[in-house]
């Protein structure tokens, strides 16, 4: 008899069987996030989160505010074709505002002035820029694509509001919410089931503004200047929907990490970084290739020190809400060093005030240009 070989043969099993049981929990080290965000376009901001190997994106919900939903909708599903990522979900939340509407900003607008962006409201600009003319439309439209429309990966049944809940349920204390755009669906989930912002590891959003100053002397850093000159406080993703942000600001999250407009004015999409972003030979370098420069890097910042903590340089520890008022501050940020906060439900945040730019666009550059899975759907144009 060759009893001897059993023995190999056993512990040639047990080690099979043991990485199998090992598998699962290494999947489980990957971080969780869900990006919601109100897409216009192909944004490096979801793309580094996808290429990022460490990284799992539950799925893309998106909201009305820059685009609305709908046309987001169809950007994150030609997003996910060109990324390589079929299998992720494209979720579509919240057409409108919960209380602010198209005809209530106007009317605010004769008695306060002019916004300087409106989002999917825009019919026109105030002054010229370098920006091409708003696509105004109604949320039953939804144009053809420059990158071509989506023809694979389809929209999800489900809403964005249960989505999230069901994430957060599903993996409690695992789940980051990055949210690029108005606040719209969390305030809908938070009503929904208040135990969602418990059950998340931690919410970091884009939006606000507390003193943003002009950093770069570029002719597009001065016009994104106007925006904030003579109200530092405003900012679009709060102001489209105000009553969502306060709702959202006043949840019981673990941790809040705010990326307001001030780090941003340190960033610009310039020439040479776009050709950066774009030094790879894949759909996803081809699709960044057809970006507008000038712009800053707002989402992008979001998702990055969420990657990265150690980008961020300087940060404060404020008290943080949205004012509700329907008055000329309406939509405007509130905050308040912890000891003088009024107490009525606003919850303590880390403000982002600066970030280490040349590291910032390194991992930007590194996560946009990395081999990516194969795309489906019709090729780049």
């Amino acid at each position: 008899m060759r009893a001897p070989v059993v023995k190999p043969m056993l512990k040639a099993a047990a080690l099979c069987m043991a990485l199998a049981c090992a598998l699962p929990s290494l999947a489980a080290e990957k971080k969780l996030v869900i990006l919601d965000d109100d897409l216009d376009g192909f944004s490096p901001a979801q793309v580094m989160a996808l290429q990022a190997p460490d990284v799992q994106v539950l799925g893309f919900t998106t909201v009305s505010g820059n685009a609305w939903a709908t046309d987001a909708t169809a950007h994150a599903r030609r997003m996910l074709e060109i990324t390589g990522h079929p299998d992720v979900p494209a979720v579509q939340g919240a057409i409108y505002p919960l209380v602010n509407t198209e005809a209530e900003t106007e009317r605010w607008e004769a008695l306060y002035g002019k916004l300087v962006w409106k989002g999917a409201w825009m019919k026109h600009w105030v002054e010229d820029n370098f920006q091409a003319d708003p696509q105004y439309h109604g949320p039953e439209i939804v144009p053809d694509l420059k990158l071509g429309n989506p023809s694979v990966v389809k929209a999800s049944s489900e809403l964005a509001a249960t989505f999230m809940l069901r994430m957060v349920h599903a993996h409690p204390g695992q789940v980051t919410i990055i949210a690029t755009g108005p606040l719209t669906n969390l305030a809908l989930a938070q009503k929904l089931d208040p135990q969602f912002a418990t059950l998340a590891k931690e919410l970091i959003y884009m939006g606000g503004s507390l003193e943003p100053r002009q950093v770069l002397d570029s002719d597009a850093a001065k016009q994104f200047a106007r925006e904030f000159v003579n109200t530092p406080r405003r900012e679009f993703n709060i102001r489209f929907d105000p009553e969502a942000a306060s709702i959202v600001m006043r949840a019981p999250w673990k941790k809040i990490v705010m990326v307001p407009a001030d780090p941003s004015t340190a960033t610009e999409v310039t020439p040479a970084l776009l050709k950066r972003m774009s030094a790879a030979q894949t759909p996803i370098a081809k699709a960044i290739a057809k970006r507008q420069t000038g712009f800053p890097l707002w989402d992008e910042l979001a998702v990055a020190v969420w990657l990265d903590p150690t980008l961020i340089i300087e940060a404060d520890d404020l008290m943080v809400d949205t004012n509700i008022d329907h008055g000329a501050g309406y939509g405007d940020i509130l905050s308040w060093s912890p000891p003088y906060a009024p107490g009525v439900g606003e919850q303590r945040e880390t403000v982002v005030r600066q970030i280490d730019v040349p590291r910032f666009e390194a991992l930007m550059s590194q996560l946009l240009t990395r081999p990516q899975p194969r795309a489906v759907g019709a090729p780049v144009p």
